[in-house]
């Protein structure tokens, strides 16, 4: 894995694991376009279908999932996503099960990204107004989990390997929506990117949404050296003991 100037890791492969369309511009647009104009391969991976977020007493949640899957592709093209993997797991109800760190699992053995980014499990409360989604730290831990040890270690989840699929090992776990970061990335020259992945997604979103987004990456680079920035608790895993 190569560095650009300040240190900023550019992966060959990254994969992005979150719970709903829509998650992945809120927590880590400017980052991954940073990365896709780098050349890096990008994968997402969206758990939910996203098919209860509507307040339109019309919606249904086959229709609901049909659009915010198409907004979501469409987000991921503005970025430069390679590809999009859904789960399918209804959107509201995620629950942590062993198939849900297998099905990450897999995503991690197949696609093999040095770094994955998710949501901080441990996050229960997002500032003072926002209660952090179920889904979310559902995702997070999963996803954690799929990361160190189930991706990594040969005799767990065999039937990963009847599918061809070898063990794989993360370099970097990188943790959003987190009241814990140690690792800012500087996001203005790629803050247009977010902003426009963020509109892609109109069943959800509006102007004003991407507004408070825009004040929140401010917020975020308040301490730091740039006027922009996502940030994450950055875990870079120790690989030398089981």
């Amino acid at each position: 894995m190569e560095r650009a100037n300040g240190g900023f890791p550019l992966p060959r492969r990254a994969m992005v694991v979150v719970a709903h369309p829509d998650d992945a511009e809120f927590m880590v647009a400017g980052t991954a376009a940073r990365w896709a104009r780098a050349g890096a391969e990008l994968i997402y991976v969206v758990v939910t279908r996203g098919d209860k977020g509507s307040d339109d007493p019309e919606m249904t949640p086959e229709r609901l999932a049909e659009i915010r899957e198409a907004e979501q592709r469409a987000a991921a093209e503005i970025i430069g996503v390679s590809e999009v993997r859904f789960l399918g797991y209804p959107d509201a109800y995620l629950q942590y099960t062993l198939d849900l760190r297998r099905d990450i699992a897999r995503e991690i053995r197949r696609y093999r990204p040095e770094i994955v980014v998710t949501f901080d499990p441990t996050t229960r409360f997002l500032r003072d107004t926002y209660p952090n989604h179920p889904d979310h730290r559902v995702t997070g831990d999963a996803t954690v989990d799929a990361v160190f040890p189930a991706a990594r270690d040969r005799l767990t989840f065999p039937e990963l390997l009847q599918e061809g699929l070898q063990p794989h090992k993360v370099l970097e776990l990188w943790l959003g929506a987190t009241d814990r970061p140690n690792f800012w990335v500087d996001i203005g020259e790629t803050l247009d990117v977010k902003r426009r992945a963020l509109l892609a997604h109109p069943s959800q979103l509006d102007e004003g949404v991407v507004a408070f987004v825009t004040e929140m990456a401010r917020e975020a680079a308040r301490e730091q050296p740039f006027e922009y920035a996502e940030a994450f608790r950055r875990i870079v895993i120790e690989q030398a003991h089981p």
